[in-house]
């Protein structure tokens, strides 16, 4: 992690599509930050994936995001959607950061990014070592109000009216899940290199399936602990919802699926690759708390396990697919098989067991 005020990969910052000069000269006419000698720079997280930087100089810390340096196609206009839903959601009770400025000139740093203000609190996802009291050796309730909180948070997002902030067209509701199958095959077909075993069968299954009623709502897309932030101190309080970029107006309780198939329905599974469970509720009680806090019915929740899993099997697979092919070089990636095939059995085997 560079913290030269130079910017970060080269040393004027241009490596990462970090122009320090440029950079600052578009802050202070934005008056976010008052002499441009002051800015510094510092990378967070970069490579494949969307780049990262902390934002030193100005009246408050600041965090910029914006694409890799080559841009994958759809990733500028993913930025301006990341950006017109954090603003949307300034005033609701969803804890995200707080949006500061756009820049759709390429000029500046050769891609679209914004830049929003940093977020005071710690990362699930930095560390498996967690603050206490959220130990798994400080005992159970501090955890379990966590697990609460991090409910509390989606549902939040679920009761967001996105009409009233301003979000038609921010996505297509209308036959949101009649096309979900075709939409997400229609993905895999990019980079497919083999069969998922499940996969197949669940597809057939969602498609005769799919819910004749539901409510639209705001969707994350990428809902858990891994994309949160919660405040420092020993009262467990979501302090940001991060990671925007797969959100849309669709079916919230998708969002729940997705959280819920990463949560242990049994005590003795409370051990993950990526998040330790123990102490916590067990899936059936989160998915029971949500309920309770949204008022959305889940009789048929059966379908969207399946379509959480058939989705989640084909959005990793793409990012092993170019892992294989020498495209993106996190060892996260490498890892990402055994869940991709759990995924795909378990979309199959749900399908066929419903």
């Amino acid at each position: 992690m560079a913290s030269d005020a130079r910017g970060a990969g080269t040393a004027d910052g241009r490596g990462d599509g970090l122009d320090r000069d440029r950079l600052a000269a578009w802050l202070t006419g934005r008056c976010l930050l008052d002499r441009a000698a002051d800015l510094v720079v510092e990378r967070i997280s970069g490579g494949n994936q969307n780049v990262v930087a902390r934002l030193r100089g100005g009246a408050v810390p600041m965090i910029l995001r914006r694409p890799p340096t080559a841009v994958p196609e759809g990733r500028n206009a993913a930025m301006e959607r990341e950006f017109r839903l954090l603003t949307a959601l300034e005033g609701t009770t969803v804890p995200h950061a707080k949006p500061l400025a756009l820049c759709t000139d390429h000029e500046v740093l050769g891609a679209t990014f914004y830049v929003m203000a940093e977020v005071d609190g710690w990362s699930p996802a930095a560390s498996r070592s967690w603050p206490a009291p959220f130990r798994p050796e400080d005992g159970t309730e501090a955890r379990r109000r966590l697990a609460v909180e991090l409910v509390r948070g989606l549902a939040a997002i679920a009761s967001v009216d996105w009409r009233a902030r301003g979000l038609d067209g921010f996505g297509h509701p209308e036959g949101f899940h009649e096309r979900q199958v075709d939409r997400w095959t229609s993905y895999w077909d990019r980079f497919r290199f083999r069969d998922i075993p499940g996969l197949d069968m669940a597809g057939a299954w969602l498609r005769a399936n799919a819910p004749a009623q539901w409510t639209p709502g705001i969707m994350h897309g990428d809902y858990s602990f891994l994309n949160v932030m919660f405040a420092h101190g020993p009262a467990p309080a979501l302090a940001a919802i991060v990671d925007w970029e797969m959100a849309t107006i669709g079916d919230p309780l998708l969002d729940l699926a997705w959280l819920a198939r990463q949560w242990p329905d049994r005590p003795q599974d409370v051990q993950t690759r990526w998040v330790d469970y123990s102490g916590m509720p067990l899936r059936d009680e989160i998915v029971a708390h949500y309920r309770e806090l949204t008022g959305r019915p889940a009789g048929n929740f059966a379908y969207y396990e399946v379509l959480a899993n058939f989705k989640v099997a084909i959005v990793l697979e793409g990012g092993y697919a170019r892992y294989l092919n020498g495209q993106a070089t996190s060892p996260k990636v490498a890892h990402y098989n055994e869940a991709i095939l759990k995924a795909g059995r378990t979309a199959g085997e749900l399908a066929a067991g419903a």
